[in-house]
């Protein structure tokens, strides 16, 4: 992981935003609710069907006040020969019963006694059970919505005006006064009252059996209920078919994590589910990655364990066999030979603890660190600086030369103490294998969105079957004549390390002169907006 996938995991972490009245629930369970929630709203249509409903009985109502107002215009103008006859075809055109009541409340006149019914109250009894299914459903949807609880119809035992409440208030207040009742059967009983004037003030009770406003409520019930359960239906196989397709992978996908955190890395196969394009596929396939490069990260790590104990041993064994020489040694010539031996071995040890320590590390700094902007040629320029001040000027030693760029064309983005180490490391190695009097040559040039820095040297080369292995750690191919464990093998693998921290390259080629020896090429991406070389 390199430092420039830092912010883009902090700013994933803030954009998550945490559950809270759903976060015990599982993914199954939220699909379902929310499509049922969809379906509860459509349901919301029984609420529509009860406003409705009232607005059906309220213009009856107000339909029977004025049938009542016109019947009082015509028993008015007609004879009084002729009121009773003109009744009875009230009755039959409203379908309704009237009863008249005098003003000292005893009635006068029933349109029932005098003609034929226009209308039964059913018992309920005596219907089938359809009916009452249908008039328990209607008790239920009231229940539901609220609906006002209305009171039952029941013909008085002495009917007279005192038992008709509509019927006091129209004589006291001299108004139309109205009731809504359920018949025994669950149909509303209207019932209107109005003062009407002939010889003398009478009291007309208008009451009407609306059976067909309850046909056509349940009737739009019905077909309310009936597109509610296809679409609850339809919602809950539509829930089902995602949870389907988007639990059952994650499932998958979370038991094959299961089993890698406990263990079992090289023996799970995560599922890659190619043939998913959508989210869930892109997370398989990220996760698939993720447990192949922890698989190789814990195969590098057995590897490297493995190499560092064989490096160690031999050093170790060597300290050891002189150590027990010394008590077996009688010259100090043997003794001091045995001395300088263990103190050879000792610094190799260190060199070798720091080294692994380096290598070990580098790669979980790197993931931590804030890059900077580097200028490569004004680091490589200071570096060689502090190399020339350290190296005894008697000794042979290969020159180095150094093609400084322009200042600012060579800028990158990353950590410049650990991009330091890495070109060091590198020009370490071709100074180890370029004799006495032989040349290093280092450049720095920016070419297009990269940055190269090159080092060649006037060793033998590196054969191509070899290109790759150098940069594996304690590669141990070192020059001709030189004493064993002066390195450690794992410079050039701490350098690729660090450069491909910083999302570049390194790679070993033959030189682009011509000339005998090897050539380093890093590769590294440039800092945007900086000056390209002209």
């Amino acid at each position: 992981m390199t430092a420039d996938l830092k912010p883009d995991a902090s700013i994933a972490e803030q954009e998550e935003s945490p559950l809270v009245w759903s976060a015990r629930w599982s993914l199954t369970t939220r699909i379902l609710a929310v499509n049922i929630l969809a379906v509860a709203l459509l349901a919301g249509g029984f609420y529509y069907l009860d406003t409705y409903r009232s607005r059906l009985v309220d213009t009856r109502i107000e339909v029977m006040k004025d049938q009542l107002a016109m019947l009082d215009s015509a028993l008015e103008a007609a004879r009084p020969e002729e009121r009773t006859r003109l009744i009875e075809e009230f009755a039959a055109a409203t379908e309704s019963r009237l009863r008249f009541y005098a003003a000292d409340g005893h009635r006068i006149s029933d349109s029932f006694e005098t003609g034929p019914p226009t209308y039964t109250l059913r018992d309920p009894d005596l219907q089938p059970w359809k009916r009452d299914a249908a008039r328990a459903m209607d008790r239920g949807i009231d229940w539901v919505v609220g609906a006002p609880a209305y009171p039952e119809f029941e013909e008085p035992p002495v009917d007279n005006a005192k038992a008709w409440p509509e019927v006091v208030e129209a004589q006291t207040r001299d108004v139309a006064a109205s009731r809504f009742r359920y018949a025994p059967e669950r149909t509303p009983l209207l019932s209107a009252a109005r003062v009407v004037d002939l010889e003398t003030p009478q009291t007309v009770l208008m009451t009407l059996n609306a059976r067909d406003i309850t046909r056509t409520v349940r009737a739009e019930r019905l077909r309310i209920a009936i597109v509610v359960a296809m679409v609850l239906l339809a919602s809950t196989l539509l829930s089902l078919f995602l949870a389907r397709t988007i639990v059952r992978p994650l499932r998958r996908l979370a038991r094959a994590a299961v089993r890698v955190r406990l263990g079992r890395a090289r023996e799970v196969v995560v599922p890659r589910l190619p043939s998913r394009r959508d989210e869930i596929g892109t997370l398989a396939r990220a996760l698939s990655d993720m447990t192949q490069a922890l698989r190789e990260r814990i195969d590098a790590g057995e590897h490297f364990a493995a190499d560092v104990t064989h490096e160690l041993k031999n050093p170790i064994a060597s300290v050891r066999s002189a150590i027990e020489g010394l008590g077996h040694v009688k010259s100090d010539e043997q003794r001091a030979q045995l001395l300088a031996i263990a103190d050879e071995d000792v610094r190799r040890l260190d060199r070798l603890v720091n080294d692994i320590s380096e290598a070990s590390r580098v790669d979980a700094q790197l993931s931590r660190t804030l890059f900077e902007p580097i200028d490569v040629g004004i680091m490589i320029e200071s570096m060689l600086a502090s190399r020339a001040a350290r190296v005894d000027a008697g000794a042979p030693h290969p020159r180095v030369a150094f093609a400084r760029p322009r200042k600012g064309t060579t800028v990158v983005m990353g950590d410049g103490h650990r991009l330091e180490r890495a070109i060091d490391n590198v020009i370490d190695n071709a100074i180890s294998f370029s004799p006495a009097t032989g040349l290093v040559c280092i450049s720095a040039t920016r070419l297009g969105d990269e940055v190269h820095v090159k080092v060649d040297d006037d060793g033998p080369g590196i054969e191509p079957a070899q290109r790759d292995a150098i940069f594996r750690r304690f590669h141990s191919e070192r020059p001709a004549g030189e004493a064993f464990g002066r390195h450690s093998g794992l410079g050039l693998a701490i350098a690729r390390t660090i450069v491909e921290g910083h999302s570049g390259t390194i790679n070993a080629k033959d030189r682009d002169d011509g000339k005998p020896g090897a050539s380093m090429l890093i590769t590294l991406p440039a800092r945007e907006g900086a000056t390209e070389t002209g």
